[in-house]
C-alpha cells in the first residue's frame, strides 16, 4: 500500500483531543492547525479514520498543496495535481466547499469554479475526452486557502462524521456527537466512574460516553463515500475496519451512566436514540428535574449542556437556573462537575470558579467548557497473594 496524507477538521479549541486519537490509532502527524489536523499512513488509514475517530468532523485525502496568489496560479497548481490517480473516468466530482484566510484570493464561488475547470482540464487530457458523463462515484473536492498557501482534498465521508446514525429524534438545541466526544475525552472520566447528564436532551453526552466505555466505533452503523472510489485501496480494507471495531468492542461492560431531563418526551427521544446506538442497556434515563439531582456515592462526574438562553424569555430565567445547578453540584460529595455553556455569569450563579475553562465554539456559538474538579478517589489496595 502507498503512504498517503489525510486531513481531519475539527471543532476549534479541540485539536489536542483529536491529535490524541490519531497518534492512538498508530498514525503520525504531519502538521496541527487550528481546526485541523494532517496525518500520514497507508492507504487503509482511511477506512480506519473514518471507522474510528470520534472527534473529527471528516476525513479528507490531500491531494496537493500549492502556493497561490492569483486565479492562474489557482488553476495552474490545480492542473499539476495528478486526479487520474483518484478520480474515474465516470467520477462525479464538484467543489463542494472553498474558504479563504489571510490570502489574496477569497471569493469562494470563483475559487470553486476555477478548480473545477482546471480538474476537468486535467482528466479531459489523461482520459482523452472531451465530455464526462460524471454518473459513477461522488468525489467532492474541498478547498483550503490560508496565508496563500491552497489544499485541496476529496472529502472521503461524505455525510458527516457527527452523524453516527443512531440520532432519529432530537430535542432542543442539540450538541453534535463529535462535540460532546470531545468533551467527555478531555475530561478524567473512565468507565469504571459514575456519569450523569441531568439536561441530557436527545441523550448525546450518555450515548457518547456509553460508546467510548464500550468500545464502539463511531462509524459502525454508517457508510463512507470512499467505499465506492475504486482507485483507494480495496473492498477488503474496509471489511477488515468493521472486523477490528466488532473484535474491539465490550457490549458486556458495566458502567454506571444516567440521563436526566425536566421533560418526558425528550428523556423517551433520547431511549429511543440510545437504543439506536447499541447502548441503551448502559444508560438508566428518567425524568427529574436539576433541582432533584442527587446521589449516594461519591467521585462521579456531571457532564452536561445546559440551556443557554438564545431566547429574550429563556436569559430571563438563567441566572435561578445556573443557581439551582451550583446548589446540587455542592449536595454531590467529591463530585466533578463539567459544563459546556455561552452564558458568560455561568460561574456567578453558579456560586465558584471554574478550575479551568476552555474557550470552544458550539456551531457559530462561542461557548465555554467550564471545569470543577472534584478530589480524586482513593486508590485501590491491591489484594495480597
Amino acid at each position: 500500500m502507498s503512504r498517503i496524507e489525510l486531513i481531519a477538521p475539527c471543532h476549534f479549541g479541540l485539536e489536542s483531543v483529536l491529535k490524541k486519537e490519531i497518534t492512538n490509532l498508530g498514525y503520525e502527524i504531519v502538521l496541527v492547525e487550528d481546526g485541523r489536523i494532517t496525518f500520514a499512513g497507508e492507504e487503509d488509514a482511511v477506512a480506519r479514520a473514518n471507522m474510528f475517530i470520534r472527534t473529527a468532523e471528516r476525513i479528507m485525502l490531500k491531494c496537493g498543496s500549492f502556493r497561490a496568489v492569483t486565479f492562474d496560479e489557482l488553476f495552474e497548481g490545480t492542473r499539476a495535481i495528478p486526479w487520474e490517480r483518484y478520480l474515474t473516468r465516470d467520477a462525479r466530482f464538484w467543489v463542494s466547499k472553498a474558504s479563504s484566510n489571510k490570502s489574496a484570493l477569497f471569493s469562494p464561488s470563483d475559487i470553486q469554479s476555477i478548480v473545477k475547470k482546471a480538474m476537468v482540464e486535467r482528466l479531459k487530457e489523461t482520459y482523452r475526452v472531451s465530455w464526462f458523463s460524471e454518473d459513477g462515484p461522488d468525489y467532492p473536492v474541498r478547498v483550503f486557502i490560508h496565508k496563500d498557501v491552497v489544499t485541496i482534498g476529496l472529502d472521503t465521508s461524505g455525510v458527516s462524521l457527527h452523524k453516527r446514525g443512531y440520532r432519529k429524534l432530537t430535542g432542543k438545541a442539540p450538541i453534535s456527537e463529535t462535540l460532546a466526544s470531545a468533551l467527555i475525552l478531555l475530561t478524567p472520566w473512565n468507565k469504571d466512574r459514575i456519569l450523569v447528564d441531568p439536561f441530557c436532551g436527545s441523550g448525546t453526552f450518555p450515548i457518547e460516553a456509553a460508546m467510548i466505555g464500550a468500545n464502539i466505533a463511531p462509524g459502525m452503523n454508517r457508510e463512507f463515500l470512499a467505499m465506492e472510489w475504486p482507485k483507494l485501496g480495496s473492498k477488503k480494507m474496509w471489511y477488515n475496519a468493521v472486523d477490528e471495531a466488532a473484535d474491539l468492542a465490550d457490549p458486556d461492560v458495566k458502567m454506571n451512566i444516567q440521563g436526566y431531563d425536566i421533560d418526558g418526551d425528550v428523556v423517551r427521544c433520547a431511549m429511543e436514540n440510545a437504543k439506536a446506538a447499541g447502548v441503551l442497556q448502559h444508560i438508566h434515563f428518567q425524568q427529574r428535574d436539576v433541582k432533584d439531582l442527587r446521589h449516594p456515592k461519591k467521585y462521579g462526574f456531571i457532564i452536561t449542556n445546559p440551556p443557554y438562553g438564545e431566547r429574550l424569555e429563556e436569559k430571563e430565567a438563567l441566572p435561578e437556573l445556573y443557581r439551582t445547578i451550583g446548589e446540587s453540584f455542592r449536595m454531590l460529595s467529591d463530585w466533578s462537575m463539567f459544563l459546556i455553556s455561552s452564558y458568560q455569569d455561568a460561574e456567578k450563579y453558579i456560586g465558584r470558579k471554574a478550575d479551568k475553562n476552555r474557550k470552544i465554539y458550539n456551531g457559530m456559538i462561542k461557548s465555554y467548557f467550564y471545569q470543577f474538579m472534584g478530589p480524586k478517589p482513593p486508590k485501590r489496595k491491591r489484594e495480597e497473594n
